[in-house]
């Protein structure tokens, strides 16, 4: 009679990296350590620690159907049911995209600026999950937030996320086509967004976990630029005087979100790079702005 196998955690990633390897994934042992350790619940230290501990029967059970999900280009962030951003773990699901590292860098800069403001009135268009306001007013005490997005699903999203780390009190959420349905009159000291910015043409090329994200959160048109366009055009009636512009952008997209800005009356305008050099946010305001140096230093 041949014996059960015993699966180690060792064997277990052993395993599951080289399955994932065949399947194409760009990670696979950094994926099939982070998917055992949601099981264990546990720090991927642990693993290395505790090689040879076998596997109880029910967290094989689970961790085969992570694993089976992630084969099919699910992304971790969706069989995992959150991410990490800035300085918690935000609530996703197949609603929202997932929040990306280099967003957390358009946070920071925009909390800069808004600290120039008193009590400032933020505006995120397509919220999502909520990481961009939730987490500015988490960093901004006295800051206020309306959150808009088309899809319930992603509001819903939101709304957990900003009960979960404490400042709903402070947070509106609307369901509106960018500034469609919101009130009239309605003006904000800060205009933040990270809009689709994928040209269609573009999305058949992307990696097949991102494909699994809500093409609404993606596809920003033929050239990629269609809500910045869009957001851009009815900002002067939406913007405070002195209030500001926070946008993230795809690659080359810098010099033609700073023209739509200069083309709308923002004389002020800084493009800025991320860690990796590459252009990925603008942020625009008028002449006169009180804190324009600022502002400008964000470019250098």
């Amino acid at each position: 009679m041949t014996a059960k196998p015993i699966w180690t955690i060792a064997r277990v990633l052993d395993w599951t990296k080289q399955y994932f390897a065949d399947k194409g994934l760009e990670n696979p042992r950094l994926d099939a350590e982070i998917l055992l350790c949601s099981v264990l619940k546990c720090q991927r230290i642990i693993l290395y620690v505790h090689f040879d501990q076998p596997l109880e029967e029910h967290e094989l059970a689970q961790y085969r159907g992570y694993v089976a999900r992630r084969a099919a280009q699910e992304p971790l962030a969706y069989i995992l049911g959150s991410r990490a951003f800035m300085k918690y773990d935000f609530k996703v699901t197949p609603d929202v995209l997932v929040p990306r590292p280099e967003t957390e860098l358009l946070v920071e800069c925009a909390a800069k600026l808004a600290g120039f403001i008193e009590k400032p009135q933020i505006l995120d268009i397509g919220t999502g999950s909520g990481a961009i306001i939730v987490s500015l007013l988490d960093m901004l005490p006295e800051a206020h937030g309306t959150a808009v997005d088309v899809s319930p699903g992603a509001l819903k999203v939101a709304q957990e996320n900003a009960q979960q780390i404490g400042v709903a009190a402070r947070l509106k959420f609307v369901r509106s086509d960018l500034y469609a349905a919101l009130p009239e009159g309605a003006k904000f000291d800060v205009i933040i967004s990270n809009p689709p910015y994928i040209p269609s043409a573009d999305i058949a090329t992307l990696a097949a976990d991102v494909k699994k994200e809500p093409r609404l959160a993606l596809d920003g048109g033929a050239d990629g630029l269609n809500f910045y366009r869009r957001i851009i055009a009815g900002a002067p009636l939406r913007l405070k005087d002195n209030g500001f512009l926070a946008f993230e952008i795809g690659i080359h997209q810098g010099e033609a979100v700073a023209a739509l800005c200069r083309q709308a009356g923002f004389g002020i305008v800084a493009v800025r790079r991320d860690y990796a050099g590459i252009e990925r946010m603008v942020f625009a305001a008028k002449e006169g702005t009180t804190y324009a140096d600022t502002l400008l230093e964000l470019a250098k």
